[in-house]
């Protein structure tokens, strides 16, 4: 059941481009899941989480030493109620919304993401948008201070929206300037974390693939930061696979880095015949790094990757599942610094009443 949920909220989320920063939150609501909490949510400042909230622990934690070096300790006990004002209000739209399409009990998410991103030359934009069940819900315009139902089901919540003017202007005050502000300071107070090169660590691993008697390689890139990593199964040193290459999501591991898998399948036959290789690109990299495929390599001999590899997957997976909701998210559903000067303005947006959230 874990994993239907997984894939149903699965993707790639993207980090602002070359030149700026973004701040970003995303939650996730779940109903008829017992493997893992029914509300997170998680703080993204660029590549970097900040912080963590679940419906078990009940506590907004800081996951950032600087984010708790900087910010005084009340203000997470500030945002910790608020949070546990959103899980109420997440548990109740987990009961309205399959009432209101007529849904049989059964596995449920509700989603949503809002942030901000600053570019070098001071351009601002800000982002808001809801998702349910996997599927696009309904998205802020905030320059119109309207909302566009993503489908049909979203078109009673936009009727319901577009004509709370004061609401929607709150929105638009909180993604352009409160946002902004908060994600000035967050940059300024990790620029040592957010700047680091940490290079990829690579290991391939084989096995029999189950039922036949192709081979699959695994290339495990893991322990790289920033996210953005370029990993490639290349056949006789030019040709690109795509066909017979099973792409993994990019993971969080418990350290701030970043993993990704890629297996290859290979036949006896195209054992014989050409030469495989792994070919990782990253920042910290000074060039491409290569990593040639030896079939009389050692097989796993559980048919399985290592348990630490395990271990980070079923972490990045449980934290990813609350960040993916940015981006194209859920169209694949099938598939010792000083201390700061406290403010009591939030940095999460927050929800005013059960009317903020998606019902």
């Amino acid at each position: 059941m874990l994993r239907a949920v997984v894939l149903a909220i699965l993707c790639c989320f993207h980090a602002a481009s070359a030149g700026s920063h973004s701040l970003r939150y995303f939650y996730t609501g779940t109903s008829g899941v017992t493997e893992f909490p029914e509300f997170v949510i998680v703080g993204m400042l660029d590549d970097a989480q900040i912080d963590y909230y679940d419906s078990k622990s009940k506590q907004n934690v800081p996951k950032q030493q600087w984010m708790k070096d900087n910010v005084e300790p009340g203000y997470w006990e500030g945002e910790t109620q608020k949070c546990l004002g959103d899980q109420q209000t997440f548990k109740v739209d987990l009961i309205n919304l399959p009432k209101r399409f007529n849904q049989t009990e059964g596995v449920h998410t509700v989603q949503w993401m809002y942030g901000c991103e600053l570019d070098d030359d001071g351009t601002k934009r800000g982002f808001e948008q809801y998702g349910y069940d996997g599927e696009d819900y309904i998205i802020f315009d905030k320059d119109t201070l309207t909302w566009t139902a993503a489908s049909q089901r979203g078109f009673t919540t936009k009727v319901k929206w577009d004509p709370l003017t004061t609401r929607n202007q709150g929105k638009k005050a909180y993604l352009e300037g409160t946002c902004i502000e908060w994600l000035q300071k967050y940059v300024q107070y990790g620029r040592e974390t957010l700047e680091r090169r940490v290079p990829p660590e690579v290991t391939l691993l084989q096995r029999k693939a189950r039922g036949s008697a192709d081979t699959e390689v695994l290339c495990h890139v893991t322990g790289f930061f920033p996210r953005a990593v370029e990993v490639t199964w290349v056949r006789d040193g030019q040709d690109q696979l795509e066909e017979g290459v099973q792409n993994g999501e990019v993971l969080l591991n418990q350290d701030g880095t970043y993993q990704l898998r890629k297996i290859l399948t290979v036949s006896p036959e195209e054992q014989g015949r050409h030469r495989y290789s792994c070919q990782v690109d990253h920042i910290s990299l000074k060039e491409k790094q290569i990593y040639i495929w030896d079939p009389n390599m050692r097989s796993s001999s559980d048919g399985g990757p290592p348990i630490g590899i395990i271990a980070g997957v079923i972490v990045g997976v449980l934290v990813l599942a609350a960040v993916v909701i940015g981006g194209v998210i859920w169209k694949r559903r099938q598939g010792g610094a000083q201390k700061s000067d406290y403010s009591k303005a939030p940095s999460k947006e927050g929800s005013d009443t059960s009317s903020d959230t998606a019902p």
